[in-house]
């Protein structure tokens, strides 16, 4: 497009004073900007949701005014935004209006078609400029077009000079409330739901040298994408999956902003209906299009137990198979209580990335696995992965029908250890239908009603065989 943005940029910026035109006439308007807040404090929840609580110290007129407040968040929901006074004479919101069509260059020129601007060039001789007007007829991606006194020009021959900015074009998104009330010095809250603003929680856990225990460290993980920044708020974050939370009562919200400050690392956690809520109640900032991380806890030494498991499946004892595997790799798991000392607190759903450290002393990433929300007092179990020095080969021994829907099959697994030291595999083997485990050279359990397993002690650098029969109706 031939439009220059400098020179359009140039037009519009000189003219943001016009903004305050934006009321109908008998109205006036008083804009507030986010200099005028004096406290503010952000609820995020899981799913690209938050709740914003701001409240800011004006002068109002008495009698019908426009308050045009600004820098609030571009994805605000309007519907859900509630305006009350917290000190001073109270306010009658009579009407209010979102503004969300921002000024550019562009969008000025696109406000101007079938109207006149004036038309700003050099003089080809003179060293002076040469003004013109004319009428915009057409914007777009294939060019201005304009019309002046004599003839019709496509793209512009200079700079454009516009007469006003037009109503509703703003330069940051903007709340446009119509009040009436008595006037003076009074301080607003507002609150609205906005999207843009998620949070996740992500985990560090440290192995030590023998994976007896782990450091478990945790951090709150912030995308602000809603269109404006949050300077110095409170963050407070709801863990859990919540069908549309509807703002807090006034009192409430005016209790809970109350809460003196407390010297601490950690977020304060609390129970709310059936959610969890983390106050963070240091102030932090919030800036548009960021990714923050909090501190969310910290535990030293927490006891760890790791399991290899090797399992099965429900198939395999319907039909003959002969040899159904082999090198067959357990999956590797550890698992951690939450509870005592520095844990014993929900924690919220996150990825928890764990690292062991080598002969060096380095830490090596290990694997990772996912938890859901956790309640305190609940084990944590995560997958690393899958053991490289443990081997297992299986083979189906026997088969034979004992009717049309039963059968009795027997297995041979073999499970080698090639680590220097001696470890124990768990075998889980799904059954179908109704089952019973006749023969075993290892002591099963029942697991359920569809699942047995055996605990298979190796020797370092060793083998361990594990053979049993069972016997199943489906």
């Amino acid at each position: 497009m031939a439009i220059e943005a400098s020179r359009l940029a140039v037009g519009a910026l000189a003219l943001l004073p016009a903004l305050l035109q934006a009321a109908e006439p008998g109205e006036r308007e008083i804009a507030s900007t986010a200099a005028e807040r004096t406290a503010i404090a952000v609820t995020i929840y899981n799913d690209d949701l938050a709740l914003v609580r701001e409240r800011r110290q004006l002068e109002l007129p008495t009698g019908l005014n426009r308050l045009a407040l600004r820098e609030v968040a571009a994805l605000m929901k309007p519907e859900t935004a509630l305006l009350q006074a917290v000190s001073g004479p109270p306010l009658t919101v009579i009407e209010q209006n979102f503004d969300f069509d921002l000024l550019t260059p562009q969008k000025l020129l696109d406000k101007y078609v079938g109207r006149r601007v004036t038309v700003i060039r050099p003089h080809p001789t003179l060293d002076s400029e040469k003004r013109e007007s004319a009428t915009v007829l057409a914007t777009g991606s294939g060019g201005t077009v304009l019309r002046f006194a004599d003839r019709i020009e496509t793209g512009v021959p200079g700079r454009l000079a516009f007469g006003e900015v037009p109503a509703n074009l703003r330069e940051r998104p903007t709340l446009s409330v119509l009040l009436d009330g008595a006037g003076g010095q009074q301080e607003i809250e507002l609150t609205y739901l906005t999207a843009g603003l998620s949070w996740r929680a992500d985990y560090v856990a440290l192995l030590d040298r023998q994976g007896k225990t782990l450091d478990l460290s945790g951090w709150v993980t912030l995308n602000n994408r809603s269109g404006t920044e949050y300077r110095q708020a409170r963050i407070q974050l709801v863990a859990g999956n919540v069908n549309r939370v509807a703002p807090r009562a006034a009192a409430e919200t005016k209790a809970a902003a109350a809460v003196a400050p407390r010297a601490l690392i950690w977020p304060r956690e609390e129970a709310i209906s059936d959610y969890h809520l983390y106050d963070f109640e240091r102030p932090s900032t919030i800036a548009d299009n960021q990714i923050k991380q909090l501190a969310l806890l910290s535990a030293g030494r927490v006891p760890v137990v790791r399991e290899y498991l090797l399992t099965g499946a429900d198939y395999y004892y319907r039909e003959r198979y002969g040899q159904i595997g082999q090198k067959l790799k357990p999956s590797v798991f550890i698992e951690f209580d939450n509870r005592g000392g520095e844990l014993g607190r929900p924690l919220p759903a996150g990825i928890v990335r764990v690292y062991a450290r080598d002969s060096q002393g380095t830490a090596q990433f290990v694997g990772e696995d996912r938890i859901e929300h956790t309640a305190k007092n609940e084990r944590l179990r995560l997958r690393l992965g899958e053991a490289f020095d443990i081997t297992a080969d299986r083979t189906q021994t026997a088969f034979r029908r004992t009717g049309d829907r039963s059968a009795e099959t027997s297995f041979r697994i073999e499970l080698r250890n090639g680590k220097n030291e001696a470890v124990r595999v768990r075998v889980l083997e799904p059954l179908p239908g109704d089952w019973e485990i006749s023969q075993e050279t290892h002591k099963s359990k029942r697991e359920s009603a569809r699942a047995a397993s055996w605990l298979i002690d190796i020797p370092a650098e060793g083998r361990s065989v594990l053979e049993y029969t069972a016997q199943v109706r489906w």
